[in-house]
């Protein structure tokens, strides 16, 4: 059994594989994960910091900072030639998922629009 087998295979290739470097990449992470979360949390408290109407597009910028620091940092989702068949799992996933819940709006909206009790029998309903 090799020393390096549970090393990723681009840093068992360069050989520049160093547990400092990893858990203080790990660390910076963790802090970056932690710092917006709490100020996703500070601007939904009504700080005043963001105007009423902007606070549901804050809260957006927050989480899609969050992915990109989960998927830089944790997941280790980068540019290079070696992390194409990550990459392409990561955006196979993005489009299921937006498919399913476009579908599920869609149907949704439609059986909302054809299911619903015409006024005419409404009225009905109402009369003594």
């Amino acid at each position: 059994m090799s020393m390096h087998e549970g090393i990723v295979p681009e840093e068992h290739e360069a050989g520049t594989y160093d547990i400092v470097s990893a858990v203080r990449n790990y660390l910076i992470g963790f802090v970056l994960a932690a710092a917006l979360t709490v100020g996703s949390f500070w601007v939904a408290s009504s700080t005043g910091l963001v105007y009423q109407p902007g606070i549901p597009m804050a809260l957006a910028a927050f989480a899609i900072a969050q992915m990109g620091v989960h998927l830089a940092f944790f997941l280790h989702i980068t540019t290079g030639p070696d992390n194409i068949n990550n990459v392409l799992a990561l955006a196979f996933g993005v489009l299921i998922v937006g498919i399913v819940i476009v579908g599920s709006l869609w149907i949704m909206y439609h059986l909302n629009a054809n299911m619903g009790v015409p006024g005419e029998l409404m009225d009905l309903h109402m009369q003594p």
